[in-house]
């Protein structure tokens, strides 16, 4: 009986809907996407395989650990790590590769925290826009990330670009989660003094709040750039080169020795950029 009465239901076609949605938006908005395609693509290209790969790598590596050296507060640690790590990575053959996927992170981690921040600002500034904006999250986060490479692929075609615009969807929440967060907390005392003082809008929150929330912004900050660098593998199903894609061919043809070769490159990436964004977080904190 029960069986019956969903039968006589016919069926959404949910799919039919979605596929339309996702054509008319590619054709509309095809004025946007090629440009970008076009040209985000060039830059991405030039930054990786000219500007990164010109660099020598001894260079790279000395100027990735003195950085570490000095965001960990002096101390050897974080600095011997990278210079191991980094020669392990060029001693098995995947500097280009590492390049990349630096690349990738790099671009999808500054664009999810120039959308974040001021989304995450907007929100904690007005009941109206966190009600909207919160459900977004929601799907945003809960949505598997192999679901972000379907537009993605339908907007930009295949390669980096919509590698990072998949990254971009799938580390963009915890940015915005963060930053109204930060900003929420922030003492009324203070908000009231800054008022008592006259501040307008844009000094209290340029000089009191966002100061005050830094710590809470760059934790959300952390989880971006990490989240960013979890959808390397991801991305290379489309077509985004990198560290990701030598772990994907590895296990595509049953390779085990290149496929945890690569795999302890992107971890040992991985330690380095969490090591070094939690150093810049913790000295918000300090202050």
């Amino acid at each position: 009986m029960s069986n019956y009465i969903f039968n006589i239901i016919p069926k959404i076609p949910v799919a039919d809907w979605a596929t339309s949605f996702v054509d008319w938006l590619t054709d509309a908005f095809a004025f946007l996407f090629d440009p970008i395609k076009k040209h985000f693509g060039d830059f991405m290209k030039y930054m990786s395989e000219e500007l990164l790969m010109s660099i020598p790598p001894v260079v790279f590596i000395i100027l990735v650990a003195v950085l570490a050296f000095f965001l960990s507060g002096k101390k050897f640690g974080l600095a011997a790590f990278s210079i191991v790590g980094l020669w392990f990575i060029y001693n098995q053959g995947y500097w280009e590769q590492l390049m990349s996927t630096v690349t990738l992170v790099i671009l999808a981690s500054l664009l999810s925290i120039i959308i974040g921040v001021p989304i995450g600002i907007l929100m904690s500034k007005s009941k109206v826009a966190s009600a909207i904006i919160t459900p977004i999250l929601d799907f945003m986060q809960t949505m598997p990330a192999f679901v972000y490479l379907i537009p993605a692929v339908a907007f930009f075609g295949i390669g980096m670009v919509p590698g990072v615009f998949a990254s971009l969807i799938f580390a963009t929440p915890p940015t915005v989660r963060f930053t109204n967060l930060g900003i929420r907390q922030v003492s009324n005392e203070l908000v009231e003094a800054s008022d008592a003082f006259g501040s307008t809008g844009w000094q209290k929150l340029f000089k009191v709040e966002l100061p005050m929330a830094k710590s809470t912004i760059m934790a959300g900050i952390n989880q971006t750039v990490m989240l960013s660098l979890s959808m390397v593998v991801i991305a290379s199903m489309i077509g985004a080169p990198g560290l990701g894609r030598e772990v994907l061919s590895a296990l595509q043809r049953s390779q085990v020795g290149p496929g945890f070769a690569s795999g302890v490159a992107i971890v040992i990436l991985a330690i380095i950029i969490d090591r070094m964004t939690q150093s810049i977080s913790n000295k918000a904190k300090t202050k």
